[in-house]
């Protein structure tokens, strides 16, 4: 990635960080507020990066769910949970 992505991708790290561990996430407007103002370039590079680490996290969390769901149903039926998928 060239360095507009590169520091568009840590910040919105950083802000995801902060999101989960405040529950405020009127600070992602605030941010874009600020890229937008002074770089379209930057506003975004953060907001694709933001789109697709949420997506990525969401689409993880589902992945997750199903394996779970599919060890206890291996469980019940008697099969053995380690011929679940890993993830």
């Amino acid at each position: 990635m060239g360095v507009t992505e590169d520091l568009a991708d840590e910040l919105a790290l950083k802000v995801i960080k902060y999101v989960d561990a405040s529950g405020d996430d009127g600070v992602i407007s605030e941010i874009v507020g600020i890229l937008g103002a002074t770089s379209q370039s930057a506003e975004e590079a953060f907001l694709t990066s933001m789109r697709v680490r949420r997506a990525n996290m969401a689409a993880r969390a589902h992945l997750l769910n199903r394996v779970r769901k599919f060890q206890e149903k291996q469980g019940t039926e008697g099969g053995a949970a380690k011929d679940a998928p890993e993830t």
